[in-house]
């Protein structure tokens, strides 16, 4: 799985490859600047977790559940990305996120996204 992200900047297109790959094909590693995160904590809310509980009496998919995972996933990767940039790096390998139910009533989800901030070639 790879994901190339541009955000335009004042200076023009800003460029981070994240992959979950350890090496990138066709480009040369040059400098590894360390291990860098991004956390989620997200709650589901009432309105959200009754809309589940009925597809689960029902069956079929939860889209309350899965828009809150899709949302905790990017934003987990985009803040992997902004400390990757902010220690130099223009690319981070070895991507891996990992997703866990917290709280009492088990109402909590948390993303981690994992992975190694390179300067790439």
């Amino acid at each position: 799985m790879k994901f190339i992200y541009l955000k335009k900047t004042k200076e023009g297109v800003s460029i981070m490859l994240v992959t979950t790959t350890q090496t990138v094909e066709g480009k040369k590693i040059i400098e590894y600047k360390g291990i860098v995160f991004g956390e989620v904590v997200a709650g589901v809310d009432f309105i959200k977790d009754f809309a589940a509980g009925l597809s689960n009496f029902f069956g079929g998919r939860s889209n309350s559940y899965e828009g809150e995972l899709i949302e905790a996933r990017e934003t987990a990767i985009s803040e992997l990305e902004n400390r990757a940039k902010n220690l130099g790096a223009n690319a981070v390998v070895g991507v891996d996120i990992d997703y866990e139910v917290l709280g009492q009533g088990g109402n909590m989800l948390m993303v981690t996204a994992s992975g190694t901030a390179v300067i790439i070639e």
